[in-house]
Parts: C-alpha cells; sequence; structure tokens
C-alpha cells in the first residue's frame, strides 16, 4: 500500500504473498475495531438512556427475544467462519512452494545469517536473489532457536538446532529488504540482522559471475569422497550400503516392517545417527558422523545425495526390498 510505504508498521509489499497476508490482517483489524466501537458506543448510549432517575425508580424484567439471540450469535460465527477459510487459504498459499521454486540454504548462528545458492556461492547476513523466481529456503541453526523474519515478504519461520524447516517466497520488485531475527537467542540477538537484496534476473546473473563459491566449504561430491561414503555406498553386488537413487521423495522400509518418508531430516539422521533406522536388507555397520561435519556441510552433502543416480546391480531386486534405496546405514 503506497500510503503506507514510509511507516514502519507498514513496509512496502515486496513478495507475491504480502498482498495476501495484508488483505487478511486488514480485514481482522477493521472487523476488530468496529465491533470495539460499536460495543463501546452502546455501552455509554445504555449507560445514558437507562440511568436510574430517582430512588425508587427499579428497572423491569426484560423479555428474552429469540430473534436477537440468534443475530448476535449467527453473525459472530459467519465473520468467525470467514475469517477460519480465509485464513487457512492464505497459510496453504504462505507455506507451498511452487513446483519451480529454486532451493537455497540458510544456517543460523550466534549471531549471523548464513546463507548458500544453488550454485555454491555464500554469504554472511546479506542474501542476494532474483526478482520474479520462487525462492525455497531450507533452514536450520548450528546453536539455538532463531527465526527469519522479512518484513517486506510478510513471511517468518523459527530455524531449530537438529532439524530443517523451510519457508519460500518470490520477490515483486527489485530493492533492499531487512532481514531479522524474531526469536530472541542471546545477548547480541538484536545485531543478527541482514539485508535481502531482490535484483532484476540479469543483475542477478551478473552478481552470481562476478563471484567465486566459497573454496572454504568442499562440496557435496568432495565431502562424499572424503567421509568415504563411496566404500560401502557403491551400487554393485558387493556394496555394504543401500542403493543411493532416486533419494527424493517416497518411503523407505526398515528392520522391522516399518516404513517412512525418505525426506531431508531423514537423511540427516542416517548421517548423523545412522543406527537409529536401520534399511531392511542391510547391516548396521556405519559409522556416525556426529561432530566431524558442520551443518553446511551437511546441506552439502544431502543436496548432493538426492542428486545421486547409482544403477542397482542385476541382483539387486532380491538383496534389497522395494522401496529400500536409501542413503541410510551401511
Amino acid at each position: 500500500m503506497e500510503i503506507f510505504k514510509n511507516l514502519p508498521l507498514f513496509p512496502e509489499q515486496a513478495s507475491t504473498v504480502a498482498g495476501q497476508v495484508d488483505a487478511l490482517f486488514f480485514f481482522t483489524l477493521f472487523i476488530s475495531a468496529f465491533f470495539s466501537l460499536l460495543i463501546a458506543a452502546l455501552l455509554l448510549f445504555f449507560a445514558v438512556k437507562y440511568k436510574r432517575k430517582s430512588e425508587d425508580q427499579y428497572g423491569i424484567p426484560e423479555k428474552t427475544s429469540m430473534p436477537l439471540e440468534i443475530t448476535w450469535s449467527v453473525i459472530p460465527l459467519l465473520i468467525s467462519l470467514v475469517i477460519f477459510v480465509w485464513g487457512v487459504q492464505v497459510f496453504v498459499a504462505v507455506r507451498t512452494p511452487p513446483s519451480d521454486a529454486v532451493e537455497y540454504f540458510a544456517v543460523g548462528k550466534q549471531w549471523m545469517w548464513k546463507f548458500q545458492h544453488p550454485a555454491g556461492n555464500r554469504e554472511i547476513n546479506d542474501l542476494h536473489i532474483p526478482v520474479g523466481q520462487p525462492i525455497k529456503l531450507t533452514m536450520t541453526s548450528e546453536d539455538v532457536i532463531h527465526s527469519v523474519f522479512i518484513p517486506a515478504f510478510r513471511i517468518k519461520q523459527d530455524v531449530l538446532p537438529g532439524r530443517y524447516t523451510t519457508l519460500w517466497f518470490e520477490a515483486t520488485q527489485p530493492g533492499e529488504f531487512h532481514l531479522f531475527c524474531a526469536e530472541y537467542c542471546g545477548a547480541e540477538h538484536s545485531r543478527m540482522v541482514g539485508t535481502v537484496y531482490a535484483m532484476l534476473p540479469g543483475d542477478y546473473e551478473a552478481w552470481l559471475a562476478g563471484r567465486k563459491p566459497g573454496e572454504a566449504m568442499a562440496t557435496g561430491e568432495e565431502l562424499f569422497k572424503q567421509l568415504a561414503c563411496h566404500t560401502c555406498h557403491r551400487g554393485d553386488d558387493s556394496a555394504r550400503g543401500p542403493i543411493l537413487a532416486d533419494l527424493e521423495g517416497g518411503q523407505v522400509a526398515l528392520e522391522g516392517g516399518r516404513s517412512l518418508e525418505r525426506d531431508d531430516a531423514y537423511l540427516r539422521e542416517s548421517i548423523l545417527n545412522p543406527q537409529a533406522k536401520i534399511v531392511r536388507g542391510f547391516d548396521p555397520l556405519m559409522p556416525s558422523y556426529q561432530g566431524q561435519v558442520s551443518e553446511e556441510q551437511l546441506m552439502n552433502l544431502i543436496r548432493y545425495l538426492k542428486k545421486i543416480n547409482q544403477k542397482a546391480p542385476a541382483n539387486a531386486a532380491a538383496a534389497v526390498p522395494s522401496g529400500d534405496t536409501a542413503v541410510d546405514k551401511g
């Protein structure tokens, strides 16, 4: 809303969902203000109109009005249902990234934000993104609970240690937008701020070309070799670990007859605590890499694992039950 552009309480709308969030907010604000003022005005009116005028004046019992009772019960119910349905629609829109969203990564740490682009470029407290491209941000924390909050995009999501959370947004205009941590995380919490730079696609590509991916951070493929993962997860007859193929989505069958979704959280646990869930048909031989890889390295490794498409050996179907192709325990 242009009229509120320079007011701190009403930052500009700079994402595709910002207008939906604002419309719902202002609707609920208007409804609350209207009925608050109406009730206050009626209280004053009735207080004056029915004020006791003499000592011997007593009130007359009022008869119950069924139409009135129904009216002031049904109207709030209908308003509440409208807010509920509208709120669900906005929630689904905010929480469901489009199929063409590009995945970026974020790690919160006292007291900074570390971002990584799909091309490998890394930033601290700054995030450059292209306008018109849906961005899915996969996030975790190295220490305590943080929270990503970008007011101009009307998005906020907690960032938790030991877990992955996601949010998505699509910038609609170029500019610089504030990024805050919205969860108290320690003495320097107020300084955990950053800037999102929304750029035209051509400018963003030029920016990427002018920066090199962080050499200090090994790629997922390099980590896969450094940690000797390829010695067990080979995709041949003598492999001691499951076949690494189609790891993104689907179900994995575990010992004991259980199965679960093969998502990022499962892959993370399989690396840090491989004995927690054993893939059916394999022995619990894989060592734990807890303390040997950072959260950023984990993200790089998981991203690489999801791209691997090992070919199963001819007798793999007999050795591994259907659905057991996973990164878990070798």
